[in-house]
């Protein structure tokens, strides 16, 4: 079944209109009833809901209105996505049949998970790159380059953003060019040394670590990066404002606001939500003002904040975990993210500001963004849930260094408890933290930490295909940092207590 993008969704100009003047509760509302529609269809098209359902006693014909969303039964990987075959999963049980691109997830935990998208998944990406790319970077009055310097592979974030924006360039007929050098850095630099002042602007797509990468080596090589127009496009993990203001004085972008956004997406569901003029506004006057606890639950940590479309994303917060209920080629109603996030209203975001003496529309009146605004909720998200580091937007898990430490030469001298952190180098560098303890009565020397670093390393080239294609690219910067402690060192193996394998409260 393809997906039937909503009507007037394939004219840009009318639905950026249309975001601006129809109310929030419009938007939220249509997003309710096309979740109730997937339901219904869903229980009765995919074998393997219709049996997910049975198993749970769930009747879907006692699902009668909006309100009766919050009964149906939250499907996740495990308990659905892994329990059936993929032919089960899909539209009237043809998977063989279609007609996909099939992305990966990385493979950390073990097997990797293989997600089918159809073309019409390309133009759901398309209308949303296409309304972003015109409200923040104008590309229907810019000649733009657009250089894809996600991973080309078989993970969704290079192909994926090249399918949509070649709908996007072809159907609104922008000068709109595309290179592809993926996550070969020298590529990329290439790219905009001898393609980048043919263009109006230039606009970058890359994870954030990868771009550090980008401006450090241009620099070193010559580029002055201010003498282009550029523009930036993130994805797959969050960044501070610090480092958004590193980008942004390397490049001497004028607006603040509008030369870079995030993306919120997954494997699972493709790009579900993004940052705009106004949710960038926001967050940087709470980190400004130290108020991120004014509509955040953490005041130290700066979550990804982000506008959706509800009738494309329909979002659910369940205590502090994300709900998305989205068509897609294997079709999830409720689907647990397994992201620690939430849900709010833009009229309870602007309620709270209002409240801690900050006037929204006057602040974007300042800061000249007053024709980007759209009434579309928020969604606000931090790391997995899980037991894992982002590092270079992929996700690490404490198993693989585990099964480094258990080799024999390592087993000999430490007892295999570490912890594992990412935090950043003064210069913005990403950087992965392994303290691994030795044991009783073993000394650290350099010639036992570089042992145990070629252990781990291994491993993790062995393990995880993104590090690997990572560590090609990025080269020596992407080595983890090993430190080897004493026994029992209260610094990060206190006796007596459960072993804390990985730590993300590091306020970077």
């Amino acid at each position: 079944m393809n997906l039937l993008l909503p009507k007037g969704y394939r004219n840009a100009e009318l639905l950026h209109y249309r975001l601006q003047t129809s109310s929030e509760q419009y938007w939220i509302r249509r997003g309710a009833n096309r979740t109730i529609q997937q339901f219904f269809a869903m229980s009765q098209r995919v074998p393997a809901y219709k049996d997910f359902l049975q198993a749970h006693n769930f009747d879907p014909t006692s699902v009668r209105s909006v309100e009766d969303i919050t009964r149906i039964p939250i499907i996740d990987k495990d308990n659905y996505l892994r329990k059936y075959p993929k032919e089960m999963l899909c539209w009237d049980g043809e998977f063989a049949h279609g007609q996909w691109v099939i992305s990966t997830t990385s493979g950390s935990t073990g097997q990797p998970y293989y997600f089918p998208r159809e073309h019409s998944q390309d133009w759901q990406y398309a209308v949303t790159a296409e309304l972003y790319l015109r409200s923040n970077f104008q590309i229907h009055k810019r000649s733009t380059l657009y250089i894809v310097a996600f991973p080309m592979g078989a993970w969704i974030g290079g192909l994926f953003t090249y399918e949509a924006l070649k709908i996007v360039a072809e159907h609104g007929g922008y000068d709109l060019s595309i290179i592809t050098p993926g996550i070969q850095k020298q590529e990329v630099i290439n790219a905009v040394k001898q393609l980048g002042k043919n263009f109006d602007q230039v606009i970058i797509g890359a994870y954030a670590p990868f771009l550090k990468d980008i401006l450090d080596d241009g620099a070193r090589e010559g580029i002055v990066w201010s003498e282009y127009n550029l523009g930036f496009v993130f994805s797959a993990e969050a960044f501070t404002e610090k480092f958004r203001d590193y980008v942004l004085d390397t490049v001497k972008a004028p607006n603040p606001y509008t030369a870079t956004l995030n993306h919120y997406g997954t494997v699972d569901l493709g790009t579900m939500a993004h940052e705009t003029p106004e949710s960038i506004m926001i967050r940087r006057l709470l980190v400004a003002n130290d108020q991120l606890d004014t509509i955040f639950p953490e005041a130290h940590r700066q979550a990804t904040f982000a506008q959706y479309n509800p009738e494309l994303f329909h979002f659910e917060q369940t205590e502090n975990s994300l709900l998305c209920t989205s068509y897609s080629g294997l079709p999830l109603v409720r689907y647990d993210l397994k992201d620690y996030g939430g849900v709010m209203t833009r009229a309870d975001v602007h309620r709270r500001l209002a409240d801690s003496g900050i006037d929204v529309i006057a602040e974007a009146e300042k800061a000249n963004i007053t024709e980007t605004l759209w009434n579309l909720p928020f969604v606000y998200v931090y790391e997995r849930n899980d037991f894992s580091v982002s590092y270079y937007a992929f996700q690490l898990y404490p198993d693989t260094i585990r099964r480094a430490l258990q080799h024999d030469e390592l087993a000999a001298v430490a007892t295999g408890k570490f912890t594992m952190q990412v935090d950043y180098s003064d210069e913005g560098r990403q950087r992965l933290n392994i303290n691994v303890e030795l044991k009783h009565g073993v000394i650290s020397t350099p010639d036992l930490t570089a042992v145990v670093l070629q252990y781990i390393q291994d491993n993790l080239i062995r393990e995880s295909s993104e590090y690997r294609e990572t560590y090609k690219t990025v080269g020596p910067p992407a080595l983890p940092v090993v430190r080897l402690w004493d026994y029992e060192d209260l610094t990060y193996f206190r006796p007596g207590t459960k072993q804390k394998w990985v730590i993300k409260d590091v306020n970077v």
